[in-house]
């Protein structure tokens, strides 16, 4: 089935994960598309902030939203339905690192909880809530779920439990594209990888908004977390040459990818698929594959 191109205009859009970042660039574009957006996050004054920026450029609403929590998701969905009939875009951008880092054997189970509730299950949480509701509406959409490159395409190996949780999103999402179209009810899935430089989000002090509960036990971090400049400096100091992303510009780039019912949505892949070749071929071998030096 092939799926046709998506009218935007006075449709519905979901946006976890939207008050700032990535997503945030995401909600700006909608706007321009003069789409309703909804956006769902964990931080209120971040949320209330930014729907008072942006509300001056389209219909804007937020709703704190703990991605984890399939009753929170679902409370998402009711709101949405309820107040809008309707959901054209679902965006399950929400996402965090996974506090730990380091030697795979030296993370704590609370660092898988904490990356595989957010990543993963705050994904299919979205999926299980909306995806019902959108086929039973009868009306065209997509659901756009975030990867990264950082597993999505090969892991970066000192981040062994984040590129985890990515390459299941890819997996998952790819399995979902297909079992949506057997439904024929014109609406897909896409898998979006952040990229086109170095991302200045929330990615990086993710750590903030991890629940007390999900704590480390045994041997709680001292690491400071490396903020956005700090990073773009160290790989400065090496010779590598820094390419920032422009989030709007990405944002812009990732709708009007949705528009036209792109699969995969992604900048600058010319080294990614020389990396997939080289991949193909050691597993040919039955060798180990070539990783990313550096995440996408």
């Amino acid at each position: 089935m092939t799926l046709k191109p998506l009218e935007l205009t006075n449709g519905t859009a979901v946006v976890t994960g939207g008050a700032n970042g990535i997503g945030k660039g995401i909600v700006k574009a909608l706007l321009e598309k003069e789409m309703i957006v909804i956006i769902a996050d964990i931080e209120q004054s971040v949320l209330d902030s930014t729907v008072e920026e942006l509300s001056d450029f389209g219909e804007v609403h937020g709703c704190i939203t703990d991605v984890s929590d399939p009753d929170s998701v679902e409370a998402l969905a009711d709101y949405v339905f309820s107040t809008f009939d309707k959901c054209t875009l679902l965006f399950n951008n929400a996402g965090v690192g996974s506090g730990g880092g380091g030697k795979a054997w030296e993370h704590e189970p609370n660092d898988w909880k904490w990356c595989f509730g957010v990543n993963v299950f705050g994904m299919s949480n979205g999926v299980m809530s909306f995806i019902p509701r959108m086929l039973k509406s009868g009306q065209p959409g997509h659901v756009i779920n975030t990867s990264s490159g950082d597993g999505g395409f090969a892991p970066v190996p000192m981040a062994s439990v984040y590129a985890s949780s990515k390459a299941a999103v890819s997996c998952f999402t790819e399995a979902l594209h297909h079992q949506l179209l057997l439904e024929g009810r014109d609406i897909g899935a896409s898998i979006f990888y952040p990229s086109g430089g170095l991302m200045n989000t929330g990615l990086f002090n993710s750590q903030r908004n991890r629940p007390s509960e999900l704590e480390r036990v045994k041997n709680p971090s001292k690491r400071k977390p490396m903020s956005f400049e700090e990073l773009k400096n160290m790989l400065e100091k090496s010779g590598r040459e820094v390419k920032v992303a422009d989030l709007d510009a990405l944002g812009r780039f990732v709708v009007e990818c949705v528009v036209r019912r792109q699969y995969i949505i992604a900048k600058d892949l010319d080294e990614t698929i020389e990396l997939l070749h080289r991949r193909a071929d050691a597993i040919g071998r039955f060798e180990v594959p070539p990783h990313h030096e550096m995440g996408v």
